[in-house]
């Protein structure tokens, strides 16, 4: 009577912790631990696609701050969440900064060695993608062992945390008094800045001609967006946000200069950097994209990040929210406001104005094929403001950047630091079930390039089981980066041998995503014109208990807007 199952010590351990989310593939050896983690009163949802478990479990993990679980099976199981194809789940969440918790199944311990089932080792295969990756012992550390990799997927910079399961430990029993004891892991500890380095901040910051703000994702994670819109709002400093930063501080507001960030970048003298690190992202700090002589403010939670490709003026180990606090304190006992007035915020409205205008003849051009900026800027038009927006694709992504605003904060996923393919339908599923338990009359709109959707289209299916009323808006121009017309394509393809004369970077001739729908008895679209987006999407906002796919023929040829300099295609904020 006092024995327990390993399976229900590890679902009572993650109860324990406040794991609330589990999204996997069961298979040998974890079936039964997928029923106990269920009977423990966990939420399952079961995948397609280990990446696409990994990717949902990850977004799950950044939205509600407390690890998504992913649940995979030994072997080829483990490796899909690894790395396959050019994506991998949990590289993806590690370099996104993304808690995140993956228990794999592996062989018995007694198999090892000798040729046992789907036999890897697995434990040191996943090491260099976490912050922590064990195989407990016995059943009776396994509380210890789950309380530790939580914890590490937490505190911090959030990461990714790995535990390996051998099938004869998922099959034993334990006495309850041996099993060890643990309490769950407390909130993750603050991060306060030294005072003397937000004196020099404000002092820099006072001293510009040219400020600007950068709001990264850890501000958003770090749901610091109260006191940063207190904070522009009474200093009126220009902002940036990085992809994932959108929404902490609304894009529509007036300080926002999105429009003209290249400008913006080019020419600040001071910038502060908020949760966003000088990677690819941001040009890694460096002329041509930034003034030769800009001074940074980088503030980041972890310390090794500091003076990263570039050595900054201020340096600050500190998290955003207490960092943001006391700025604005020392910034607002001056009364400090940069004033708009100022030659400065004349440069920046002057160009922000220009490229608005520049998109709006781009949008207003409704004429059969259509573009990127007309498709998105009447998608923008019917959205309910308070929508989850999930992306991913080249220009799609890139130029949904620019035209579907975000107002709040954590309702931008895309595919993030690591550039991956593939995350959309996961990181959709993701924020539905975060929507259905927390806010459930908001939507999530799926924004994917048809190239994109390809990797994880058959998600699709896991949208329906979960009833799940996700729209899937498809751009469809028919290639990578762009394809071709039937005629063209045709031409290309009527002499030789199909794979030397096929280019490489397309696809075939408007696919009809939306007929996926009718292997569900469910209705699609597909449109070519803006009445018939129009339509489709105030129908499908109408749908509240099922997906739906949207697929939109574009021109193959439609681009971004003409860009100033040809490095800045390399790399986007």
């Amino acid at each position: 009577m006092n024995e327990i199952e390993t399976t229900q010590i590890i679902s009572e351990a993650l109860k324990q912790q406040g794991i609330e989310y589990v999204f996997g593939i069961v298979g040998i050896p974890v079936v039964e631990l997928s029923m106990a983690l269920q009977s423990a009163g966990l939420k399952y949802i079961g995948m397609r696609n280990e990446q696409a478990a990994c990717y949902a479990a990850q977004a799950i993990g950044y939205l509600t701050g407390k690890p998504g679980v992913c649940l995979v099976v030994s072997g080829p199981g483990l490796l899909h969440v690894i790395d396959k194809s050019s994506a991998g789940g949990m590289a993806n969440a590690q370099l996104n900064c993304w808690p995140l918790l993956v228990l794999g199944g592996a062989t018995n311990q007694d198999h090892e060695g000798i040729g046992g089932f789907q036999e890897s080792p697995q434990v040191e295969l996943s090491r260099p993608y976490c912050k922590y990756a064990a195989r407990p012992p016995t059943a009776a550390l396994i509380p210890l062992h789950i309380e530790k990799a939580v914890r590490y997927a937490t505190y911090g910079r959030p990461g990714v945390s790995y535990l390996d399961f051998p099938g004869n430990l998922l099959q034993t029993k334990a006495f309850r008094e041996e099993i060890y004891k643990t309490l769950p892991h407390g909130p993750s500890p603050l991060i306060y800045p030294v005072h003397d380095d937000i004196i020099r901040a404000a002092h820099l910051l006072r001293s510009a001609q040219r400020p600007l703000v950068i709001i990264g994702k850890g501000a958003a994670y770090a749901k610091a967006e109260n006191i940063l819109r207190h904070f522009i709002e009474n200093t009126n400093f220009p902002f940036l946000p990085t992809p994932m930063g959108k929404g902490v501080v609304s894009d529509t507001a007036s300080q926002c200069v999105s429009p003209a960030r290249t400008l913006a970048l080019q020419r600040a003298d001071v910038i502060l950097l908020l949760g966003a690190r000088l990677n690819w992202i941001l040009h890694f700090g460096r002329p041509p994209r930034y003034n030769k002589d800009v001074r940074f403010i980088q503030v980041d939670i972890c310390a090794e990040e500091l003076n990263n490709s570039v050595k900054a003026t201020v340096a600050i180990q500190a998290d955003i929210k207490p960092f943001v606090e006391q700025l604005f304190e020392e910034m607002n006992a001056v009364n400090f406001h940069f004033d708009n007035n100022r030659q400065w915020w004349h440069q920046l409205n002057e160009k922000c104005q220009q490229n608005r205008e520049m998109f709006l003849s781009l949008a207003m051009d409704t004429s059969p094929p259509l573009n990127y900026y007309t498709v998105f800027h009447h998608l923008y038009q019917l959205l309910p403001k308070d929508a989850v927006i999930v992306s991913e694709g080249a220009n799609t992504m890139d130029i949904g950047r620019a035209v579907l605003l975000n107002s709040l904060p954590r309702h931008r996923l895309d595919a993030g630091t690591f550039g991956t393919m593939g995350v959309g339908l996961g990181f959709a599923i993701a924020a539905a079930f975060y929507c259905r338990n927390r806010c459930p009359q908001k939507r999530v709109i799926c924004v994917e390039g048809d190239s994109a959707f390809g990797f994880s289209g058959m998600e699709l299916e896991t949208m329906v089981r979960y009833k799940l009323p996700i729209v899937c808006l498809i751009i469809n121009n028919n290639g990578i980066y762009g394809g071709f017309d039937h005629e063209t394509f045709d031409n290309l393809r009527s002499d030789g041998d199909l794979s030397q004369v096929t280019p490489p970077s397309a696809l075939s001739v408007e696919v009809r995503y939306e007929r996926m729908m009718e292997m569900f008895g469910m209705k699609g679209y597909f449109c070519k014109t803006i009445p018939e987006l129009q339509r489709a999407i105030k129908e499908s906002l109408q749908l509240i208990d099922m997906p739906t796919i949207i697929n939109v023929a574009i021109d193959p040829a439609s681009d971004r807007k003409p860009q100033s300099f040809h490095w800045l295609t390399e790399s986007k904020l």
